[in-house]
């Protein structure tokens, strides 16, 4: 037996093909859609519906066999596209870049201080465009990306939402499951099969940080971290947790996924390589990468430290990254490295010990850990963990193959089905 995985991310479009028994991705297909549309708005990040739905069918299509039972969806979450009664896409996608929510709302307050939701979520967007005439007229609700691909494929005029997606929004109570306004359509916390495809059972679609989690732990005690421009931590919760900059998202299951992110992940080590690449310049007149060199230096325990968060928190943009505890001794290239990376993992730390803190393993995904085994021992040395990495790397179409397949009710329990992800070796 097999199952597809889509994943419709912001700059491409991932297809895999999986095997429901031993867990290999048997196909993998990733194309750059190249969607974004051109505006006269620098704050404006819209793309081509048309254009995203073409190349998630096509590549559908192409890993469509005669032994697939299911297919999985998921995609970037937050952002949302128009719909019309017919169930017809009436608008570009408003991608969770967006930034309309943070124009003025009034002389005080911008659309997202109004509605205290972050700039980019359905909710903030949907009424700006309200408020300014863009919602189409035609339009009879909205949805993100990745729900209209599944509801398209299942013949269905309207979507069902997933509470993973519905919750991205915003203006979304988690105790109760449901909006404080109406013009979503219905959700479900379930793991649901939407209608079929050629035959071939549709899943309710979910979004990429749950399935990249669905995908890439065994175990609800384990610990995720994803590292790549922006960086996560990630647990699964049975409650409500608060704490500073820790968002709590609907998890399959009827749980929680508890999640603390940093805007500055990879972003910080890539500011720090083109600091040494310009340097480089100015001495020799040569632009080069400095990755390789970055990863000759050795490690240093000394007391140089490096607050990350150059590109501030969600919750307060101000807030400015900093490089402190300098002494004569400890401003050499080698610790200034060591200290951006350790940044990084602290930062994560720090929002990890507001959770349920958890006895699992410690996974880690994301370009940004697999290309860094310095990073790894970083966050090793953190957590206190030896660190699993996924064998595959497609962890969201991953994540997206197995929901779909609890969601037939045939292939397995949520344990069972897990038990076929793999890590890497040591």
């Amino acid at each position: 037996m097999k199952a597809i995985g889509i994943d419709i991310g912001t700059t491409s479009i991932c297809g895999i093909l999986l095997d429901c028994e031993t867990g290999k991705i048997l196909k993998s297909i990733t194309e750059n859609s190249q969607a974004f549309l051109p505006t006269d708005k620098d704050w404006e990040k819209i793309q081509d519906t048309g254009k995203i739905m073409q190349i998630a069918l096509t590549i559908t299509d192409t890993l469509m066999e005669d032994t697939v039972k299911v297919i999985g969806v998921t995609g970037q979450m937050h952002g949302i596209v128009y719909y019309d009664a017919d169930g017809k896409a009436v608008s570009p996608l408003y991608t969770w870049q967006d930034g309309r929510g943070n124009q003025p709302y009034d002389e005080t307050r911008t659309y997202s201080e109004f509605l205290q939701i972050p700039a980019g979520y359905g909710a903030v967007t949907d009424f700006y465009n309200t408020k300014n005439g863009i919602r189409p007229a035609e339009a009879v609700g909205y949805c993100t990306i990745h729900d209209y691909f599944a509801m398209t494929l299942a013949g269905r005029k309207t979507p069902l939402l997933h509470t993973s997606d519905a919750a991205s929004f915003g203006d979304f109570d988690l105790r109760r499951n449901c909006f404080h306004h109406s013009f979503v359509g219905d959700i479900t916390a379930d793991f649901a099969i939407l209608g079929s495809y050629k035959g071939v059972p549709v899943s309710v679609a979910i979004g990429d940080n749950q399935a990249s989690v669905f995908g890439a732990v065994s175990s609800d005690e384990d610990i995720l971290l994803n590292i790549g421009t922006g960086s996560q931590i990630s647990v699964i919760s049975s409650s409500i947790v608060e704490g500073e900059n820790i968002e709590v998202r609907p998890y399959p299951g009827g749980k929680y996924l508890l999640v603390g992110a940093a805007l500055c992940g990879g972003r910080s080590y890539s500011m720090l390589e083109k600091f040494y690449s310009d340097i480089v310049y100015a001495a020799t007149g040569t632009r080069m990468s400095m990755y390789e060199v970055m990863d000759k230096m050795e490690n240093s325990n000394l007391p140089l430290t490096v607050d990350t968060r150059f590109a501030g928190t969600r919750q307060d943009p101000s807030v400015t990254g900093s490089i402190t505890h300098i002494t004569t001794e400890n401003f050499t290239p080698g610790a200034l490295r060591y200290a951006f990376l350790n940044g990084i993992i602290q930062e994560l730390f720090s929002m990890y010990a507001q959770m349920q803190q958890k006895t699992g393993a410690l996974i880690g995904s994301g370009n940004g850990i697999r290309k860094n085994k310095a990073l790894i021992a970083a966050a090793e040395k953190a957590f206190g963990a030896t660190m699993k990495i996924p064998a595959h790397m497609e962890e969201a179409a991953f994540g997206a193959a197995l929901f779909g397949m609890v969601a037939t009710g045939e292939m397995g329990t949520v344990e069972e089905i897990k038990q076929i992800i793999r890590y890497q070796e040591a």
